[in-house]
């Protein structure tokens, strides 16, 4: 399913070739605009299929960060059956938390989705927001994998699409030696 899904998110303009300045100041060749992706509910809607199919039986809730997390925490306890809430950034300090009333606690087994696994900083502030309140984490599901299976979480892992994305200090970019214009993300 691997190279389906890729076919398809190369074919809907979700995966760039180039040369790209990450968030994180490196550089690289690949890129994922994650917002292409849930820009369609068919692969949108497939791909959450695919995190629920793995993950059937094991949570009773799911979660995932703003923003575009939001969508995927919907479209996948949708498949599931299940409710979706929401870890939004805190006010003040650093971390994820529910607010609006969510409910999650001792008890609940929460499955974590997110779109595109780069450093798993979100993910981590989810899982944390999740164990703050008692429960527990059933396993993350992400769209993409952009670290190749190098991220490891502690629990369960999913991911639709795994790819291995190099990236490098802009001294020692290779696109950069070739005089490739630089695309900033």
């Amino acid at each position: 399913m691997d190279s389906n899904v890729e076919h398809l998110l190369a074919e809907r303009g979700a995966i760039l070739h180039g040369h790209f300045q990450f968030a994180s100041g490196r550089h690289g060749d690949t890129y994922i605009e994650k917002f292409r992706i849930l820009q369609w509910p068919d692969i949108t809607g497939e791909m959450c299929g695919m995190v629920a199919g793995h993950f059937r039986g094991q949570a009773n809730l799911v979660a995932g960060p703003t923003t575009g997390g939001i969508i995927l925490s919907y479209e996948t306890a949708r498949h599931l059956g299940l409710a979706s809430v929401i870890a939004e950034r805190k006010e003040k300090g650093p971390g994820r938390e529910f607010k609006r009333g969510f409910q999650v606690g001792p008890g609940d087994h929460v499955l974590v989705v997110d779109d595109v696994l780069t450093t798993g900083g979100s993910i981590r502030e989810v899982i944390d927001a999740v164990r703050a309140t008692g429960a527990s984490v059933a396993g993350v599901g992400v769209l993409v994998d952009r670290t190749s299976g190098k991220v490891d979480f502690g629990v369960p892992f999913f991911g639709c699409m795994s790819l291995d994305i190099a990236s490098y200090d802009p001294a020692d970019c290779p696109k950069c030696r070739e005089g490739v214009a630089l695309t900033i993300t």
